[in-house]
């Protein structure tokens, strides 16, 4: 399956839904706690996590991450990342995630574990985390247009 990395809107693509909207939310409007648990594949087909949290702009009101834990044993030992957005796919007839990279990239991704989160709002972290997954940050102006080389554009 191909994944684009980017939506025009700037949020996560949908697919596998079906062309008529359905009798109740999802999978267009959802609430976040339905979304947690969800498990998330490579775009080479591995499963690679699952989504823990989801995190907010609160002065944009849109979704900037999706927090995935991965690795570790019942919780224990697990890295999180922090998975932008718009380099998710919700496949909506599998009812899972499909993030925009192989598996083997996610192994080296910038990660932390849950005792010790970044400074999601400071913008050379979120740069970095964008950068890494290919896809431009929330603060730029068109969202369709690749990353940036050499700096943020505000």
């Amino acid at each position: 399956m191909s994944i684009p990395t980017q939506t025009s809107s700037g949020g996560a693509r949908i697919v596998g839904a079906a062309s008529e909207p359905s009798s109740g939310p999802g999978p267009y409007v959802m609430a976040a706690s339905t979304l947690e648990g969800d498990k998330v594949y490579s775009s080479d087909n591995e499963e690679i996590g699952k989504i823990k949290e989801i995190m907010l702009d609160v002065q944009q009101g849109r979704i900037v991450y999706a927090v995935m834990s991965s690795g570790g044993f019942l919780g224990i030992g697990d890295k999180l990342l922090a998975l932008p957005w718009v380099a998710l796919a919700l496949d909506a007839q599998r009812k899972c995630f499909v993030l925009n990279v192989t598996a083997e990239r996610v192994k080296d991704a910038p990660g932390f574990d849950k005792d010790h989160w970044p400074a999601m709002a400071d913008i050379g972290w979120a740069t970095t985390v964008h950068d890494y997954y290919g896809v431009r940050t929330q603060w730029r102006d068109d969202p369709t247009e690749p990353p940036e080389a050499g700096g943020v554009k505000l």
